[in-house]
């Protein structure tokens, strides 16, 4: 595979990864400064400014870890891997739509939880194909660990 070649697939798996953060801020950003300030959440809450940093991080490590599957064999030989990977992204979206779009976060913690199995399954799919690619999702599943069990508090903390 040409340089270029696999420049422009790392670029390809970076932009779709930043696209999908980018479409789940514009459901976070609007409630952030109403919705979530207001509701109650536990004092080990990481302030928010931590959140677009870290995410950013994330993500970048979630568009390398594509990038080295795919630069691996193709989408011939790897398209279970990175389809596994491109449910988990949409499980990824779909947990900021209900859980700041919908400000529903018992539903966001039932979707927190196939999204966490989706990363699981992600990461395995990838060791099999790159050592690298999997433990480079090794921290996303660390945050949405440490996130799934944010949500359940805030979600116990606001029913009623």
């Amino acid at each position: 595979m040409s340089p270029f070649r696999q420049a422009l697939g790392l670029a390809f798996f970076i932009l779709l990864c930043f696209a999908v953060a980018g479409i789940g801020s514009s459901f976070t950003m609007p409630s952030v400064g109403d919705w979530y300030r207001e509701i109650s959440k536990p004092d080990w809450t990481p302030p928010s400014w931590l959140f677009g940093p870290v995410w950013t991080v994330l993500y970048l490590m979630m568009g390398v870890a594509a990038w080295l599957v795919w630069r691996r064999t193709g989408l011939c030989r790897v398209g279970v891997p990175l389809g596994i990977f491109g449910v988990q992204l949409a499980l990824n979206l779909l947990w900021s739509i209900i859980f700041f779009g919908l400000h529903n976060p018992g539903l966001a913690f039932v979707e927190i939880v196939l999204l966490w199995l989706a990363i699981l399954a992600t990461i395995l799919a990838f060791l099999r194909v790159s050592r690298l690619a999997g433990w480079l999702l090794v921290p996303y599943i660390l945050w949405v660990t440490f996130a799934s069990v944010l949500n359940f508090t805030i979600w116990n903390m606001n029913r009623g």
